[in-house]
């Protein structure tokens, strides 16, 4: 009698983790606490905004003039839109790695870990908590480039293709994120660790077309993953020749994806 007892109880604590619909419950659950981590700490926001701002203001008016005579005429806002709105999606992943390793370093995961939660709630409600709150600051990025000038040709359809995009770009990033975050030992380390993410679109057509570039460095940024997405930004955004770019941004997006996904799986149940 204790026997069977015993296994029906551990069958009440094991079963819901593993159907869908109790998955899907731990999941929202898990994002509904990110969500009011956010409003709590709104400066964590706010700074994914703040950097690519002032990196608007910068490229705009103080080296826009000397970069926008090498752009091949038009607004050098335009052009540079595009890059420093990537490089919004590439700031939110920082968020994510430190809140992961937060989490993971102060215990609460081992809390979790003895209560009837689905194992993928966790990581599923900070990724996409995070690529919510990355859309948000999407918007602010891109109004505040409206505000210095930015006009796009875009109509409603290229508006759609440049936000799914985006929010395909944000997802892939924030996966790899939550792995750095996983494998991090402080939260110092995790908000350290993807910062080259963060800078690489500048090795890229972010500010400047490859063409302008040494020999070594327009190789490697020709083929590295942001400048497909870039590219495909500007051309829906702009009305520029896209080309084979738009396959190649959602290759390396999937590929990303992917790896991220698989990866932090790996580390958290091993973990």
């Amino acid at each position: 009698m204790s026997t069977t007892s015993t296994a029906t109880s551990t069958a009440t604590i094991v079963a819901p983790g593993r159907t869908t619909g109790y998955a899907v419950r731990d999941s929202l659950t898990m994002l509904r606490r990110n969500l009011k981590r956010a409003q709590r700490y709104p400066a964590m926001t706010f700074s994914v905004v703040l950097m690519p701002v002032m990196m608007l203001l910068l490229f705009n008016y103080a080296f826009g003039g000397a970069l926008g005579a090498g752009i091949g005429g038009g607004s050098y806002i335009d052009y540079v839109t595009p890059g420093i709105v990537l490089m919004t999606a590439t700031s939110g992943s920082v968020a994510t790695a430190v809140g992961v390793c937060v989490d993971m370093t102060e215990g609460i995961v081992n809390r979790f870990r003895t209560m009837a939660i689905s194992r993928s709630a966790f990581l599923t409600g900070h990724v996409v908590g995070s690529v919510l709150q990355t859309m948000v600051a999407l918007v602010m990025v891109i109004g505040a480039a409206f505000a210095m000038g930015f006009r796009s040709s875009a109509g409603p359809l290229e508006w759609l293709a440049a936000a799914g995009l985006l929010m395909f770009v944000t997802l892939a990033l924030t996966w790899v994120s939550a792995g750095i975050g996983l494998v991090s030992k402080t939260p110092e380390s995790a908000s350290n660790t993807p910062l080259p993410l963060t800078f690489l679109p500048f090795i890229g057509s972010a500010i400047v077309p490859p063409d302008s570039m040494p020999t070594v460095l327009r190789w490697f940024a020709e083929y590295q993953p942001f400048t497909p997405v870039i590219e495909t930004l500007r051309g829906l955004l702009m009305g520029t020749e896209i080309g084979t770019s738009a396959w190649s941004a959602l290759a390396w997006c999937t590929g990303l994806t992917l790896l991220g996904y698989l990866w932090s799986r790996s580390v958290f149940y091993r973990r």
